[in-house]
């Protein structure tokens, strides 16, 4: 009955690398999703800052460190504790004007047949 519902501590293998485990529940994250009228339009949640559980991450998800040698070059710098979000607003835009497709609010939409403007 709401417009907007607030999704979070997703399941670990359910988000990115990245995502900071929940401190009461290791098998949660501590991220969310906010949905508006049944879309998501905003994804976030605080990431991990310690560079060893960054790596064990990495290892736990299958992913090659030598991919990330910038990313975490600057975690072996001691990053503080942070978290983040981004918003989907040619998402957030399709459900405020009601549009039937996010197309409609895209300026140079994509898709198999259109890959420039």
């Amino acid at each position: 009955g709401h417009d907007f519902v607030f999704l979070t501590h997703y399941p670990v293998p359910a988000r990115p690398f990245y995502a900071l485990p929940d401190p009461e529940d290791a098998a949660l994250t501590l991220s969310f999703d906010l949905l508006f009228r049944g879309v998501e339009v905003t994804t976030g949640g605080m990431r991990i800052h310690d560079s060893t559980q960054l790596r064990e991450n990495l290892a736990r998800f299958r992913l090659d460190p030598e991919s990330f040698g910038g990313y975490l070059e600057a975690f072996a710098c001691a990053l503080p504790p942070h978290g983040g979000f981004a918003i989907g607003l040619e998402r957030l835009t399709a459900q405020l004007v009601g549009a039937p497709n996010v197309r409609w609010a895209t300026l140079f939409p994509r898709d198999r047949h259109r890959l420039e403007p």
